[in-house]
């Protein structure tokens, strides 16, 4: 493009200034050099396009309708090359990689601990996707998922087991029975009616079994569709519930929860999942860091 009609930079710089400040003297205390300097590109521009761009309005300066229509557009110029400099010295981000996990695990485990992941991968830009489940055609779609699942792992996907999953029955202190459950064997659970969620229905049965208990003997009581809900209703103290030891960690060590029996191995475990394709050194990089929280490290 000809830029034969485009007047000197530095005039335009000495005209917009002496616009916007109302006079040459602010202009040239501005811009860092002195009024005669301001005068000269003003009278340079004025020359360049043959026409007046202020005139005397008394002791100051009032803009002709050129300078109007000029400073208008030099304002614009300007503001789009500042804005553009503005970006071409940030660094670049790197695309988002888009982490899907369920709501629970979100709230419960990850949110507490974004502080001290995005300071330990700066370089990582996280982007959520709240999904239940395990390796469905939408998770597929993602380009990482963080699971509570059992194997045998499906095809199309690449599994790496950060941690087994353990879980234990926890009631809050409040709770009528919490003091009796902390001194008897877990069969006196069966005297109490649980709190489950619809999310993992499996999960009293299978800690039932694991105790050499009758599932069938097992009183279910107010269910939540999601294990957030139900974990919170377990604080609130409205009775014992089951979940992963992760998620209630700081609820026990502040004294909001108890685990009277402990918790123990499910078979299942923690993994972070990707469908296949080539290596994503993030990837990696946020299940090393996911392993040593899991771990306790």
């Amino acid at each position: 493009m000809s830029t034969s009609l485009l007047p000197p930079l530095n005039a335009l710089r000495a005209f917009e200034a002496t616009a916007r400040l109302g006079g040459v003297g602010r202009a040239a205390q501005a811009l860092h050099v002195t009024h005669g300097a301001v005068s000269r590109q003003l009278k340079l521009l004025e020359d360049h396009l043959g026409l007046p761009l202020f005139q005397r309005a008394g002791r100051g300066l009032r803009l002709t309708e050129a300078g109007q229509r000029l400073h208008a557009a030099c304002g614009e110029a300007f503001a789009g090359i500042e804005d553009c400099v503005r970006e071409l010295r940030q660094p670049a981000r790197s695309p988002a990689l888009v982490l899907g996990c369920s709501g629970s695990v979100l709230a419960r485990w990850m949110i507490p601990r974004l502080p001290a992941l995005q300071a330990a991968l700066p370089g990582v830009n996280l982007q959520w996707s709240a999904l239940d489940g395990a390796f469905t055609e939408a998770q597929a779609a993602l380009d990482a998922v963080l699971l509570l699942a059992q194997g045998p792992w499906p095809r199309g996907w690449q599994v790496r087991e950060l941690a087994p999953e353990r879980v234990g029955v926890v009631v809050a202190p409040s709770h009528p029975a919490a003091q009796r459950l902390r001194h008897v064997p877990p069969d006196a659970l069966l005297q109490e009616t649980l709190l489950h969620t619809s999310s993992r229905p499996q999960a009293w049965p299978a800690w039932a079994q694991a105790h050499g208990l009758d599932p069938a003997r097992l009183q279910l009581g107010t269910g939540f569709e999601h294990l957030y809900y139900l974990l919170e209703a377990a604080v609130a103290g409205l009775g014992p519930a089951i979940a992963p030891e992760p998620l209630v960690a700081e609820d026990l060590a502040a004294g909001r929860l108890v685990a009277p029996w402990g918790f123990a191995a499910t078979g299942g475990f923690w993994v972070l999942a990707r469908p296949d394709g080539p290596a994503d050194p993030r990837v990696d990089a946020l299940a090393d860091w996911a392993t040593a929280r899991l771990r306790g490290g």
